[in-house]
């Protein structure tokens, strides 16, 4: 094969009447020699022919954003376009987001699609989705679909080139979505929300789909909790590849042990393989080219009562500064308070703990644990926070153990050999200043911030447990925020300012 300079392709064929009786405007030279447009169309006809063509994206896309595009991405985003239907398995961290945009826009333009729907949890519906958008495509225009169900009628007949939108929001509007959406390609982020076929969440986005509409399933771990996990995303993307019913699925890749046990057949690794096709997957050590250390932010919203308390702080800030001169020590105080609210508990004057409901939080973390392919880290600063967590991952199963100042030195010597040397536990809950000096925990290559301190050095320190030597993993390092001073002290800490020397200033800025 052979790519010429006006966008054709010079192919030597043993049979070239294969390809000129279905590609049009193919024309066959002398030696068996095929002349073909290379265009998606065509490269797609090829590709039903068996015959291996590279997606047109390669050598004729620019491709646009801010950051040059690593080779992972590259293949990843000319795999998408050469397949109507696909998965990314990517792991984590690897910048499939950007992939699936990049691949998204080359379609648009060449006019092969209209409009893309980004399905995907809120906590990255902006910081991740919005943002990347505009970093890799800023020619585009895009809008988030969130907030009453007016509002986001309105947002999808607006006409923006992408709507990003979360799960539960597409069951709000589906009928818009549908008659006037116009949206030719989706994009799931986080498919795993939809393994389940007999959810309304699924049957919503599978009426959604028409045989044209290009559907592309993103997520690191496509059925890490259970074979079973495979089926309802396999019917999406690829129905034939599964059996009508979920039962005889069941029984194609478990076995009975019990009347309420079954255990995965030897054969079931082949068999959900098999059924997640086409599909493409790079691991962070594959990406040769890929930063050790990633850094991802996850939003989170805070919920009725955070939002209360936290205004009301707020408001007393306002009080405080008008009538009197702010210190460093006033402002520290004041916002470890607004830390607190965010996290989870706040202590009052009396060092009583008035816990808020973290089910936002909570979910967020979820999906950074079900996304890691090892061990997991979760940096939590305040210990009554710590106990409400852990109670809660437990309760769903997840082995974790604590590591915090009342935790005794043998105690602690005990559950880092675990977390290194066994299975269990798979999350280690820290208080970051107990465990941020010579510790290693390279079992792990994810570390969450449930909230960040406000030491730039135990900041780095912490997130050097996992990054150090005989880490055989790169990392990811996810920062949860909900408020406007997570937000703020989160900026300081990326570049590598202590936030304690901007203190006041900080302050003030919450002020605006």
């Amino acid at each position: 094969m052979q790519i010429l300079k006006n966008k054709t392709l010079l192919l030597r064929l043993k049979n070239p009447n294969k390809v000129t009786k279905v590609v049009e405007k193919s024309r066959e030279l002398s030696n068996n020699q095929v002349v073909v447009n290379w265009g998606v169309d065509e490269a797609h006809t090829l590709k039903m022919l068996n015959i291996n063509v590279p997606s047109p994206i390669e050598g004729q896309y620019q491709w646009s954003g801010q950051y040059t595009p690593y080779e992972h991405q590259k293949t990843t985003a000319a795999f998408l376009t050469m397949n109507r239907r696909a998965f990314c398995f990517n792991e984590q961290g690897t910048g499939k987001t950007a992939s699936a945009i990049w691949a998204s826009d080359f379609l648009m333009t060449q006019g092969k699609i209209r409009r893309v729907l980004v399905i995907c949890p809120l906590s990255i519906m902006d910081s991740a989705w919005r943002s990347d958008l505009f970093n890799f495509a800023m020619h585009r225009t895009v809008d988030v679909a969130y907030g009453t169900k007016e509002k986001r009628k309105k947002i999808i007949n607006q006409g923006s080139d992408y709507v990003i939108i979360n799960y539960d929001g597409v069951e709000i509007v589906a009928d818009t979505i549908a008659k006037e959406g116009g949206f030719d390609c989706i994009i799931v982020d986080e498919a795993t929300h939809y393994k389940n076929a007999q959810t309304k969440r699924w049957k919503t986005l599978n009426k959604l789909l028409t045989d044209q509409t290009w559907l592309w399933m993103m997520t690191g771990t496509p059925a890490a909790q259970s074979p079973l996990d495979a089926y309802g995303i396999a019917k999406l993307v690829n129905p034939a590849a599964v059996p009508r019913f979920f039962g005889s699925f069941r029984d194609m890749v478990m076995y009975k042990v019990t009347n309420f046990k079954w255990e995965p057949k030897e054969t079931a690794t082949e068999s959900v393989y098999n059924a997640l096709q086409p599909a493409i997957r790079f691991t962070k050590e594959e990406c040769l080219d890929l930063p050790d250390m990633v850094y991802v932010k996850r939003e989170v919203e805070l919920t009725r009562q955070q939002k209360k308390y936290y205004k009301e702080l707020k408001n007393k800030m306002i009080l405080q500064a008008a009538g009197e001169e702010i210190t460093g020590t006033n402002a520290a105080t004041i916002m470890n308070k607004l830390l607190q609210i965010s996290s989870g508990a706040v202590y009052t004057d009396n060092g009583e703990a008035l816990e808020f409901d973290i089910k936002n939080r909570y979910k967020v973390l979820r999906e950074a644990i079900d996304e890691s392919s090892k061990k997991v880290l979760v940096f939590v600063l305040f210990k009554h926070t710590i106990d409400i967590l852990t109670d809660k991952l437990l309760k769903d199963g997840i082995t974790t153990e604590i590591i915090r100042g009342d935790v005794s030195a043998p105690k602690r010597t005990d559950i880092f050999h675990q977390f290194q040397t066994t299975p269990n536990p798979r999350v280690l809950v820290i208080q970051p200043q107990a465990a941020a000096h010579g510790v290693t925990l390279t079992a792990a290559n994810t570390v969450v911030w449930w909230s960040p301190t406000s030491s730039l050095e135990i900041y780095a320190q912490a997130n050097a447990r996992v990054h150090r030597s005989g880490q055989d993993h790169k990392c990811t390092v996810v920062q949860l925020q909900g408020s406007a001073v997570e937000k703020r002290v989160y900026t300081l800490l990326d570049n590598r300012i202590d936030v304690h020397t901007k203190m006041v200033d900080l302050y003030k800025e919450l002020l605006d």
